[in-house]
């Protein structure tokens, strides 16, 4: 039977009970309206765990003032659906007022990984994304936390952050959920008209050629990143926010392409801002 909890107060009894028990805790933290890519989560996690923790809560802290945090879409019903699907053992599921009561007198500010990517447009996003799950890892204790490789960045700046403050967890990243077509899963995709819809699988494709032109030998990251902007923008209407080729987790610009980077975009629809990216080893040459 899994159990709905919205109160700080009964999930912290309940977790207590959990670790007298030993149990193994693993967690998945979402913002809800979850799709495959977050049953992906509830799969490993329910793998590898004695019991299962999921949370739903839209975090206002890591919306801007210009972004979509009233509109986000929010579906509890089906959430549960899913949930209970995927054997989830409890559904943390909170008010913002039950995490914040009042404002904090202490947040977090993430120093490294944030400068490129959507942390560049996004002042403040990752300082939002890392004090929420500061709060959520001291809540439910878990032993591992899942999350998804298709947003990276926040993946990397969670890595620095269990590293930074020795939370006693592991981060477990987990492989990007895709359509058929390719288009990577998101909340957002409900956002795309019909036409963009079509068109939205060019991003991965473009991502492809990419990777495609590092495997044949490519070193130089502006001519790969050149290539994927032409493709977008002749086989999308979209606007291209970014395209970038980093070293990854760090996320720092690279004269010439080598060890694990990360080639990652972002492309504003009319309605929907998509992000997508590929993580790929480029051996070091013999000297």
């Amino acid at each position: 039977m899994m159990n709905i909890i919205t109160t700080i107060d009964e999930l912290q009894k309940v977790i207590k009970e959990m670790k007298t028990q030993n149990k193994q805790i693993g967690f998945v933290p979402t913002m809800g309206y979850l799709h495959e890519g977050h049953r992906a989560l509830m799969k490993k996690a329910r793998e590898e765990n004695d019991v299962v923790v999921l949370s739903i809560f839209v975090n206002p802290l890591q919306f801007g003032p210009n972004e979509d945090l009233e509109s986000y879409p929010r579906d509890f019903v089906r959430d549960q659906d899913a949930a209970s699907a995927e054997g989830v053992d409890i559904i943390f599921y909170p008010t913002p007022a039950e995490m914040y009561p009042e404002e904090l007198s202490v947040t977090i500010q993430v120093r490294k990984r944030t400068d490129a990517l959507c942390g560049a447009s996004r002042p403040g996003h990752f300082d939002g994304v890392a004090t929420v799950l500061t709060k959520l890892f001291h809540l439910v204790q878990p032993d591992r936390a899942y999350f998804g490789k298709k947003d990276a960045q926040q993946a990397a700046v969670v890595e620095g952050l269990v590293k930074d403050f020795n939370f006693p967890l592991q981060v477990v990243p987990v492989d990007t959920v895709r359509e058929p077509d390719g288009l990577a899963k998101s909340s957002r995709n409900v956002y795309l008209s019909e036409k963009e819809r079509k068109e939205a699988p060019a991003l991965y494709r473009s991502l492809q050629l990419g990777e495609e032109l590092i495997d044949s030998g490519e070193t130089n990251p502006e001519t790969v990143i050149s290539a994927i902007k032409d493709k977008i923008l002749t086989e999308t209407s979209g606007e291209i926010d970014y395209v970038n080729l980093l070293s990854y987790p760090n996320l720092e610009n690279m004269d010439t392409i080598q060890g694990t980077c990360i080639i990652a975009l972002a492309v504003k629809f009319s309605k929907a801002r998509l992000i997508d990216n590929i993580i790929l080893t480029r051996e070091q040459e013999e000297a």
